[in-house]
């Protein structure tokens, strides 16, 4: 309706190779008012019929593999590779497991005695909006869209425009999936125009959203006065803390995969390495040299280990991050510049993994998120400092900790100020735990039951005997 659209650049090749719609208000009333018409019948469609409609469209995903992860990498610049292995599998292990979990999602009941019988319903809440971020879009967008609709909500959904493809091709998925019209609609746009419409519109009564801090904010200011349900995934500045007693050969494998897979670009990744002292200038020495062996190039070349950084924007953010760093006295032990690429990634947005030390804690390159390949590292002494150095951000989403001693482990794991703590391992997630973040890192929590709870309400029924 708008007649307005954005051009889609490949940050491989910094081209345009195509156009999305860009959406205003009209568009989402549009959504609303199909969604409202969809309503009545999916939220009471039996679980059993949503569960083989959500499941055909988990085999659909994984039967499309090779058209999606080639989308996914020519809209976001990761690695073909990384696209086919983790993006596009777990999109489809998100349906698959919301699908299932559906039929076996329970409710409460409470006996008073010989007085009453409490009982919980859990119902659809009715039309609400799933909002994704650019850094693992199918991954992400199926992660919120699953839940809603095994739950038999309605769905506006808009991914970033950034990274537009694979949403559009995830629609016509569920169209042969058998999705009924107006059940889940993917609306394009930016942020600012069809972002703020979707979080401002009446009938809109949750919303979910994965995105920076200061999104989250300005979402927050218009829906809370409003009251509605919001689930906010945000920011992170995630420690990864190491000891002296850690199993060597794996904790360098990880961290290296943990400082810069994607590029840096996940919100999970350990963007502040902290070191015991005694191994200090062991690690600098390993990390940097594996670091250096990383490849960066073109994401079509499987021995590429970097693909390129997401968009221009966000390119430039990261070199002004880097500039920042050595303003602020920080060392560039590698990297610390943009590369140029070759053939068709010529103009493409390369950065080198890059590692600074030299910095304290209340730096900018220590506090600010900079979601990309770039890390920090610090020294400490002792357990006590150690915490006090992973706590020392506005932000607590996740932490890694590697050390041998189990009392240590556990000890440091309870006092970390973050929502997901990995011991002796990175990105090992299990889809029924608890997902999100303490502080600035988000307000409540995604994935599993924590999921179907958030897309329904709860009725308490008590019947006096």
């Amino acid at each position: 309706m708008s007649g307005n659209f954005i051009d889609n650049v490949n940050p491989a090749t910094g081209e345009v190779y195509g156009q999305i719609p860009d959406s205003n208000s009209k568009d989402v009333e549009a959504a609303v008012h199909v969604a409202q018409k969809a309503f009545p019948v999916w939220s009471t469609t039996p679980a059993e019929e949503r569960f083989k409609i959500l499941n055909r469209i988990a085999e659909l995903i994984d039967e499309n593999l090779d058209e999606l992860a080639l989308a996914e990498t020519n809209d976001n610049g990761k690695p073909l590779w990384l696209s086919k292995k983790v993006d596009i599998p777990r999109a489809s292990a998100n349906f698959r497991f919301f699908a299932t979990g559906i039929m076996h999602f329970a409710t409460e009941s409470h006996h008073m005695e010989d007085k009453a019988v409490n009982y919980t319903l859990r119902q659809p809440i009715g039309i609400v909006a799933c909002i994704s971020p650019w850094n693992l879009p199918l991954y992400l967008f199926t992660w919120k869209i699953a839940p809603a609709l095994a739950a038999g909500n309605c769905v506006i959904a808009k991914p970033s425009e950034v990274t537009p493809v694979t949403a559009f091709l995830l629609s016509i998925i569920c169209r042969e999936a058998g999705l009924p019209p107006g059940v889940l609609n993917i609306i394009h746009g930016t942020g600012n125009t069809t972002g703020e419409a979707i979080v401002k519109h009446p009938a809109i009564k949750a919303i979910s959203f994965t995105g920076s801090t200061r999104a989250g904010e300005r979402i927050a200011s218009i829906a809370a006065p409003k009251f509605k349900k919001l689930s906010l995934e945000l920011g992170g500045k995630n420690p990864n803390i190491i000891f002296a007693d850690c199993d060597w050969e794996k904790m360098l494998k990880i961290s290296v995969q943990s400082s810069f897979s994607n590029q840096g670009e996940i919100c999970l990744c350990g963007s502040r390495i902290l070191i015991e002292e005694t191994v200090y200038e062991r690690f600098k020495a390993a990390f940097v040299e594996r670091t250096k062996q990383l490849k960066v190039g073109d994401p079509l070349n499987e021995r590429s280990k970097q693909g390129a950084i997401v968009s221009k924007v966000h390119f430039d953010k990261i070199i002004r991050c880097i500039d920042t760093a050595r303003q602020e006295g920080g060392k560039i032990l590698c990297g610390g510049h943009a590369i140029k690429g070759e053939g068709r990634c010529e103009n493409g947005y390369f950065i080198e993994p890059t590692v600074i030390e030299g910095l304290g804690p209340d730096c900018q390159t220590n506090q600010e998120e900079i979601f990309g390949p770039v890390v920090t590292l610090q020294s400490f002494k002792t357990e006590e400092e150690a915490l006090q150095l992973a706590n020392a951000t506005q932000y607590g989403l996740a932490a890694s900790i590697w050390t041998q001693d189990i009392s240590k482990a556990n000890r440091m794991a309870a006092r970390v100020e973050s929502g997901i703590i990995w011991v002796n391992c990175w990105l090992l997630r299990d889809l029924r735990t608890p997902f999100g973040g303490m502080k600035n890192s988000g307000v409540g929590r995604e994935g599993g039951w924590e999921a179907l709870r958030f897309f329904t309400e709860a009725k308490n029924i008590c019947i006096e005997f």
